[in-house]
C-alpha cells in the first residue's frame, strides 16, 4: 500500500472525498517523511507540528501545502532567508496563502529560499543526489515536492526560481503568466518580473491547485502542435541536455520555431530591470542593514543603483515590444518546447545554477511548465519545458500535460 504522502495531490483530495483517506493521516505521514528526512535535505525552516486542517473543505480537502518562506504567513515566521528577519511575525497571510486556505489547504510550513529570492542559496540540498543544489531561489519548496514531503508547494520566479529547480528536482513546475496568481504579501524582487508559481509531481496536479486557487481550469487537446526553440541562449545548453531534448523533440515531432533577431537583446533587457527594481526593492535593509546583507547582494545592489533611469526605461520598452511580438513567434503552433535548465543540477551548494534558459521567458510573460520527461546518463532528471501564448495558461497546461501523458 503507498504511503499517504507519496499520493498525487489530486488523487490524495480525491481519496479523502471518498473517504478512503483522512486528511489528518495524509498529514501525518507527511510530517513523518520530513522527520525522517530533512536533516538532510534540509527543504524547511519552518513546519507546523500541529497545523490547523480546514476538514471537508472543498477542492483541497486538507492538502498540505509547503510555502516559500518570502510569503507572508500570519501564524507562522517569514524570514526571507535573511538574518535581517530573524523571528518576523507578519500580521496577515499573503494572497496566495489566504486562497489556499479559502480552498480547504494546510499550510504545513515554510520553505527555504535564497536570501530575498535571490541567487544566494540557504544550504538546502537537492533530493535526487544531495551533492547537488536543487536550484534557487525555490529551492525548498522543489526539494519538499521532489521528496514526498508535501504534494503542493508555491515558489516565485523573477528570473529562473520556479523552473529550474523544477528540472533539477525531477517536479512539474508551472510559471503562470505574469500576474495570473496574485502577489499581495509577497515580497518584491522585481516588481515587473516576479511571478507566483507553483509545484507538484505530475501536470494534474498543477492544474489542479491553480483551479483550485484562481479558478483556471485547463480543459483537454488533441495532438498539439508543437514548436522546438532552441532560444538565443543555446551555446550554454550542456552537451546531455541537447542530446535529451533534441531526441525527445524528435518524438513529439516538433518542428523548429526561430525566434526573432530582435529577441537576441531582451537577456540584457532582463539584466537590467532586475538589478534596478531589485536594488530598489531592498532599499530598506541596504540602507539599514548593508553588513547583514550577502556581499555579493550587496555588490549587485550597487550595480543596480548605477543604473541610470534612461538604460532601464529603454529595457522595459525592449520587452514590451517583443511581448507584442510574441504571438507571431509561435508560427502556429500550440506551444513551444525548450530545456527548462541548461543541464542537470551541478554538484555543489554554492550556486543555484545558470539560468539562460529561463531569464527570456520570465521577461515575455509566458506561461511555462517544466515536464520531467527526460534524463541523463546518469539518471538524474532534466526538465522539458513548455511555453505558452501570454495568457493562455490552460492551453499551455493542456499541452504539458499531453506531453507528459506522451512519455508516461
Amino acid at each position: 500500500m503507498i504511503e499517504p504522502c507519496r499520493l498525487g495531490a489530486k488523487e490524495a483530495a480525491l481519496r479523502i472525498e471518498r473517504g478512503e483517506l483522512q486528511a489528518q493521516a495524509l498529514i501525518a505521514s507527511c510530517l513523518e517523511r520530513i522527520a525522517a528526512r530533512d536533516a538532510e535535505v534540509a527543504a524547511w525552516v519552518f513546519v507546523d507540528q500541529k497545523p490547523n486542517i480546514p476538514l471537508d473543505v472543498k477542492p483541497l480537502y486538507g492538502l498540505p501545502v509547503g510555502v516559500k518562506d518570502i510569503f507572508d504567513t500570519a501564524d507562522m515566521p517569514t524570514e526571507h532567508g535573511s538574518p535581517i528577519y530573524a523571528g518576523n511575525r507578519p500580521r496577515a497571510d499573503a494572497a496566495p496563502v489566504a486562497l489556499t486556505r479559502n480552498a480547504g489547504g494546510t499550510i504545513l510550513g515554510k520553505t527555504v529560499t535564497a536570501e530575498f529570492a535571490t541567487f544566494v542559496p540557504r544550504g538546502t540540498r537537492n533530493p535526487r543526489d544531495l551533492a547537488r543544489t536543487p536550484g534557487g531561489s525555490s529551492s525548498g519548496s522543489a526539494a519538499a515536492v521532489a521528496d514526498c514531503m508535501v504534494p503542493l508547494a508555491f515558489g516565485t520566479q523573477t528570473a529562473g526560481s520556479v523552473i529550474r529547480p523544477g528540472s533539477y528536482c525531477g517536479v512539474v513546475a508551472y510559471k503562470p503568466t505574469y500576474n495570473t496568481l496574485p502577489r499581495a504579501g509577497v515580497k518584491p524582487n522585481a516588481d515587473s518580473l516576479d511571478t507566483v508559481g507553483l509545484y507538484a509531481r505530475s501536470v494534474e496536479d498543477v492544474a489542479f491547485f491553480v483551479e483550485a486557487l484562481v479558478g483556471l481550469s485547463p480543459g483537454q487537446i488533441g495532438s498539439p502542435r508543437i514548436g522546438l526553440c532552441r532560444t538565443w541562449e543555446w551555446e550554454a545548453v550542456q552537451p546531455e541536455m541537447a542530446a535529451a531534448f533534441e531526441s525527445t523533440a524528435r518524438r513529439l515531432e516538433a518542428r523548429e520555431v526561430r525566434l526573432p533577431d530582435s529577441f537576441k537583446a531582451l537577456r540584457a533587457a532582463h539584466t537590467t530591470i532586475i538589478r534596478f527594481e531589485g536594488a530598489r526593492s531592498l532599499a530598506d535593509e541596504y540602507r539599514r542593514f548593508p553588513q547583514l546583507l550577502d556581499p555579493a547582494l550587496r555588490k549587485r545592489c550597487e550595480l543596480g543603483y548605477a543604473i541610470e533611469w534612461s538604460e532601464y526605461a529603454a529595457a522595459r520598452k525592449a520587452a514590451r515590444e517583443a511581448r507584442e511580438r510574441l504571438g507571431d513567434a509561435f508560427a502556429g503552433c500550440d506551444v513551444l518546447i525548450a530545456p527548462a535548465a541548461t543541464g542537470v543540477a551541478p554538484l555543489g551548494l554554492g550556486s543555484t545554477g545558470d539560468v539562460a534558459m529561463n531569464v527570456v521567458w520570465t521577461l515575455l510573460h509566458a506561461p511555462c511548465v517544466s515536464v520531467p520527461v527526460m534524463t541523463s546518463p546518469s539518471g538524474l532528471p532534466l526538465g522539458l519545458q513548455v511555453i505558452g501564448r501570454i495568457g493562455e495558461d490552460a492551453r499551455t497546461l493542456a499541452c504539458a500535460s499531453w506531453i507528459e501523458g506522451a512519455f508516461r
